[in-house]
């Protein structure tokens, strides 16, 4: 492998002077497709408004998609085939040459200027190596600063004198400081990441990744290729990421623009449910039973509980003629329809229909020929009508949840046999609300409103859904994210490790069996490239207790020094913790990136004070870092998903003691410890935990 930096740009023949040169005609180019786009007159081409309005939207977009962002590169590796791709075989084909960027661009003559890294033939920038060349007779790497081409190295994978090393641009490209929101890693994906990236999409997938294994980007990039390979079937069924909190979206949320995909929704598991206002919080015992799969069978109970069987026939008068239907044939067809186990609220819609096709026999053996406007007729009848209230009445899932939730004799009534009386006890609301509106909602209640809508009217489903930070829901909350994928594929992303409520996946089997998944692939991340040895090797001294039979991360960054442990005087008081803290942080600001300072969430207003004594100014999570605000104060409980280049750990064992238990406490903290892309400071007053000392 040959690393080339910065030779004298005046050079005719300079491969670097060659290179710019392509990337300033690409970048020409590009603007020239641009221009293409604002000119083109769609005036003469639309039928109507509505075709216009929608032929406006898809230019707009395309327009948004063929900007150039000036820091981001748009080609980034270079592929020379051995022979023209697909021609192997045939004699003398000479090689292409192809650059590999975030976006496709072609020239006036419309030849590949750049070609988009989801194409099939940018696959072996990914995956080629010595052992498998792929027919590439050489891979080429470009380094950047800012938006300049500055350097560029070689891999002749066809050459069998030529040894494989760790390319130290890609190394480079990875390590760089992160300042701002999270950063797409085209140019650095792995061939096992690549692997999943590139899986289909009839198939749903679930990565198990330790920190820093890039398993969230792994699934941003899945959502981005899928995009390119199936973009009319995704355009019609829609994709969403699901992410755990409103600061993590933010964080990811440039990553699909700058590849060019602007078509992606985003939410938290909270938004999907939103059918109520919450306002109210559970007790971990209540959440726990609330949160368990069994609710879904109490709630189906309740629901269908309101069917009652016709005791009295229904009598339909039209003209002068009286048709009747005896109570017991109507009993048969509510039957018939509750066997079928559909939705209450289709079943509801469709027993009008029935009960007038049973009037219509009768009419028809009376040698009269109705036809289907008759039965729609008979179908609206008052006396039909109100057969059906009677028999199958309206539900309305919050007030039947409400109810559920209220009545300790409707809960026992529905609950009996799969909910202990300490269960049911625990979900009753010590005290009822009178309505909806006043009712003081929690989000486990909102997921239960969410399961009996759907026992009525059926969810509409996605083509493709992203789930990550997924170990954190419960099987309520996973059957929700479920039902939105339905008839599509899912991409479930987390760390059993990091699981830190009450109710966090034990298995990604459970959890893939309670999203209606069963036969996704679970793929495990082991290889990282974001935390160094030194930090992960210490945080994973806690694996044996959170997680056993998980395989700790093999980190392939190499920083010597990135880890340092350091204990205020014994008998010092809060102020000199705060004190070490603010310390730890100055040091960490001489470096470049950005800083976390995170710490328990009851030590959060202590740091915030000494802080702003001190004249530091610092940011919330989610917002953005600057290059004059670069640390953020950071509660344990928000840190998850969130990383920066330097990381102050405040008090860890009051991280522990944060938690409802010592498994949540501890996993909390593994969270913590692994958010430091370059180094980390554990500033400690109290003992260590024992799984660290």
């Amino acid at each position: 492998m040959h690393a080339h930096v910065d030779p004298d740009p005046l050079d005719p023949v300079d491969p670097l002077a060659r290179e710019r040169g392509h990337l300033a005609a690409s970048r020409d180019a590009l603007r020239a497709m641009r221009e293409d786009a604002e000119a083109l007159d769609i005036r003469d081409v639309t039928a109507n408004w509505v075709n216009a309005a929608v032929l406006e939207r898809q230019l707009d977009e395309r327009i948004k998609s063929l900007a150039d962002l000036a820091h981001t590169p748009l080609f980034f590796g270079r592929l020379d085939y051995l022979h023209a791709p697909g021609a192997e075989q045939a004699e003398g084909a000479a090689g292409e040459q192809f650059y590999i960027g975030r976006r496709h661009v072609h020239d006036a003559g419309g030849d590949p200027m750049v070609i988009d890294w989801r194409a099939p033939v940018s696959q072996p920038f990914y995956r080629a190596s010595k052992k498998d060349p792929m027919d590439i007779a050489l891979r080429r790497r470009f380094g950047y600063t800012g938006g300049d081409l500055t350097a560029y190295e070689d891999e002749h994978l066809s050459d069998p004198g030529e040894a494989e090393r760790t390319s130290a641009l890609l190394q480079r490209e990875i390590e760089r400081p992160r300042v701002g929101p999270m950063r797409d890693i085209v140019a650095t994906i792995q061939p096992e990441q690549d692997e999943i990236v590139r899986s289909g999409l009839s198939g749903s997938v679930c990565v198990q990744g330790g920190p820093g294994t890039g398993k969230t980007a792994v699934g941003l990039h899945r959502v981005a290729y899928l995009l390119y390979a199936h973009r009319e079937r995704l355009a019609r069924t829609g994709t969403l990421v699901i992410g755990p909190n409103a600061s993590f979206l933010h964080y990811i949320e440039q990553v699909l623009p700058a590849l060019g995909e602007l078509e992606v929704k985003q939410a938290t598991v909270d938004d999907l449910v939103a059918h109520v206002e919450v306002r109210g919080t559970d007790e971990p015992a209540a959440a726990l039973v609330k949160g368990d799969a069994r609710m879904a069978e109490v709630l189906r109970d309740a629901v269908r509980s309101h069917v009652t069987l016709p005791t009295e026939p229904v009598v339909v008068v039209r003209g002068s003629r009286r048709w009747r239907v005896p109570a017991y044939e109507l009993a048969e067809i509510v039957e018939e329809l509750l066997a079928r186990d559909i939705r209450y609220g289709a079943a509801r819609d469709a027993l009008p229909q029935r009960i007038a096709h049973a009037v219509l026999v009768r009419m028809e053996q009376a040698g009269e020929a109705p036809d289907d406007r008759v039965q729609d007729a008979v179908a609206r009848n008052t006396a039909v009508k109100a057969a059906v209230k009677a028999v199958w009445p309206p539900v309305d899932p919050a007030k039947l949840v409400l109810r559920l939730l209220s009545d300790a004799d409707f809960l026992a009534a529905h609950a009996g046999g799969v909910l202990s009386e300490e269960e049911q006890k625990a979900v009753l609301w010590a005290k009822p609300a009178r309505s909806v509106k006043s009712a003081k909602w929690s989000a486990a209640d909102a997921v239960l409103i969410d399961e009996a809508t759907d026992l009525v009217s059926r969810t509409h489903s996605l083509g493709h859904v992203v789930l990550d930070e997924a170990q954190d829901l419960s099987p309520m909350q996973y059957r929700a994210v479920g039902r939105r994928c339905t008839t599509g594929s899912a991409t479930v992303l987390g760390d059993l490790a990091q699981g830190t409520t009450p109710w966090a996946t034990r298995s990604w089997d459970e959890a893939l069996r309670h999203l209606g998944k069963d036969g996704a692939v679970v793929e495990e991340l082991t290889a990282g490239f974001r935390v160094p040895r030194e930090v992960i090797a210490y945080a994973s001294r806690l694996l044996p207790d959170i997680a056993p039979g998980l395989t700790a991360v093999d980190s392939v960054r190499e920083a010597p020094g990135s880890l340092a442990v350091r204990r205020v005087a014994e008998g010092g008081d809060a102020e000199g913790l705060d004190a070490a803290c603010l310390e730890a942080c100055a040091e960490s600001l001489r470096q470049e990136g950005s800083i976390g300072l995170i710490a328990a969430d009851a030590r959060i207003p202590s740091l915030a004070g000494a802080l702003a004594a001190a004249g530091i100014t610092y940011l919330s999570p989610g917002e953005e870092t600057t290059q004059d605000t670069r640390l953020t104060l950071v509660p344990a409980s928000l840190a998850k998903g969130l990383e920066y280049d330097y990381v102050v750990l405040d008090e860890p064992t009051a991280i522990v003691d944060g938690e409802p238990d010592e498994r949540t406490g501890l996993r909390r903290l593994y969270v913590a410890l692994t958010r430091a892309v370059s180094g980390l400071i554990v500033v400690h007053m109290t003992d260590l935990p024992e799984q660290l000392a």
